[in-house]
């Protein structure tokens, strides 16, 4: 019985060393909206601001901002529009049209620290504000890359009126 123990204990060796045994997470599949609608398996480059620096972010890096999203933002950004107030959502479009522009990772960013009206005039007191004691920087640009990845890539993401919903 020992020498059973022995030789699993030698051949979970072999095996951790050649890679067969990894954490569960690491066997996962990548998150289905991410890969199927986001378009990404693979890492991806994503624009950290706009004198050409870039970063790359995985899938997990993505899936990890998108479980972010989920839990933070999700309840006034819907598929990407903005509840309190509509006319301004996550779109590509919207968030280049912003002052100052919020199309890159740290934008992104600087937008999450310090909230400002779209227009860039004054504090926004409709988005939460989110210092580091809350989330890590390497928390809000993953969620900063999952935001700018869907308005690139999602379908539907950040529409201002759905295509069978009347005109006002």
């Amino acid at each position: 019985m020992i020498a059973f123990f022995l030789w699993l204990t030698r051949l979970c060796g072999v095996l951790l060393a050649l890679g067969c045994l990894l954490p569960a997470t690491a066997l996962a599949a990548p998150d289905h909206y991410i890969r199927n609608y986001l378009k990404v398996s693979e890492p991806i480059s994503l624009a950290l601001d706009h004198q050409g620096n870039t970063r790359l972010f995985s899938a997990t890096d993505l899936e990890i901002g998108k479980q972010l999203f989920e839990r933070n933002c999700l309840n006034c950004h819907v598929a990407g529009g903005t509840l309190s107030n509509p006319s301004v959502s996550l779109s590509l479009a919207d968030l280049q049209g912003a002052k100052p522009p919020r199309d890159t990772i740290n934008a992104l960013v600087a937008y999450m620290r310090q909230p400002m009206e779209y227009d860039g005039s004054e504090e926004n007191l409709w988005c939460r504000q989110v210092p580091e004691s809350w989330l890590a920087q390497a928390e809000v640009e993953n969620l900063a890359g999952f935001v700018l990845r869907a308005a690139q890539e999602a379908p539907g993401w950040g529409v201002k009126r759905f295509t069978n919903e009347p005109a006002l």
